[in-house]
C-alpha cells in the first residue's frame, strides 16, 4: 500500500440482475433462486488518484455467483473500463476497481474468485436527475436499463428506497433506490442472457483510500 497515493471517487452505481424484486442480496440474503447474475455499472462524477483526474469515467462489470455473496460465496466477473481513459487513468481505474488501492473496492474484491478479463470499450451511462431511470450500455455487448419502482401507493415523483441496506455493493451507510429492469442483456466474457422485469437498484457511492 505504500506506493498507492490518496484517491477519492464519488458517483453513481446501479445494477440489473435476475433476482425477483427486491433482490435479496441487498439484504445480505441468498439470491432468489440460489444464484445471481447481472450487470453492475459505475459512473465517476468526480474522482482523482493522486494527481490523475478520473472525472466522468465509467466501469461496467458482468458477474455471477451461487449462494450468499455476503456469507462466503465467491463471484466470477468480467470487467469493462471506459475507452476514453488515457494510460494513467486506465492504470488508476484498474488499481482501484481491482481492489489494489484499498478502500471499499479493496474489501469488495475479497468476494471475487475469478476475473475473466478486462477490456477497454466505449461505455454509455445515464442517470435521470430525479432517479426515474438509469441506463448503461456497451454497443454490441451489454445493455442495462431500469425504471424506478412504482406502485398504487407511491406518489408521483417519490422513490422506493432502503436506508442502510446490510448487503450494499458500494459499502456502508448507503441509500438504495429500487427499480425494475426494462433491459438486461449481455453477451461477453462467456456470459449471455437477455431478460427484463427483474430487480434493479441505484446507489450513490463515495469512496476513498488507501486506508
Amino acid at each position: 500500500m505504500a506506493a498507492v497515493p490518496r484517491w477519492q471517487l464519488e458517483g453513481d452505481w446501479f445494477d440489473v440482475c435476475k433476482c425477483d424484486i427486491p433482490c435479496p442480496c441487498e439484504f445480505a440474503q441468498a439470491p432468489t433462486n440460489g444464484a445471481c447474475e447481472g450487470i453492475l455499472a459505475w459512473h465517476v462524477r468526480k474522482g482523482s488518484y493522486g494527481g490523475v483526474a478520473l472525472d466522468g469515467l465509467n466501469v461496467i462489470a458482468l458477474g455471477y455467483f451461487e449462494g450468499n455473496i455476503w456469507a462466503g460465496a465467491k463471484a466470477t466477473m468480467g470487467i469493462f473500463i471506459d475507452a476514453r481513459a488515457d494510460d494513467r487513468q486506465r492504470d488508476a481505474m484498474q488499481t482501484i476497481f481491482g481492489g489494489k488501492a484499498g478502500g471499499w473496492p479493496g474489501e469488495f474484491a475479497q468476494n471475487i474468485a475469478e476475473v475473466r478479463g478486462i477490456e477497454f470499450v466505449p461505455i454509455e451511462f445515464e442517470v435521470a436527475g430525479d432517479l426515474a431511470t438509469w441506463r448503461a450500455a456497451i454497443p454490441g455487448k451489454v445493455e442495462a436499463k431500469a425504471e424506478a419502482l412504482t406502485g398504487p401507493t407511491t406518489l408521483p415523483g417519490q422513490r422506493v428506497q432502503t436506508l442502510n441496506p446490510p448487503g450494499s455493493e458500494v459499502g456502508p451507510n448507503a441509500v438504495a433506490t429500487w427499480g425494475k429492469s426494462k433491459v438486461d442483456r449481455a453477451d461477453a466474457f462467456g456470459f449471455k442472457w437477455d431478460r427484463s422485469g427483474q430487480s434493479s437498484k441505484h446507489i450513490p457511492f463515495n469512496w476513498s483510500g488507501p486506508g
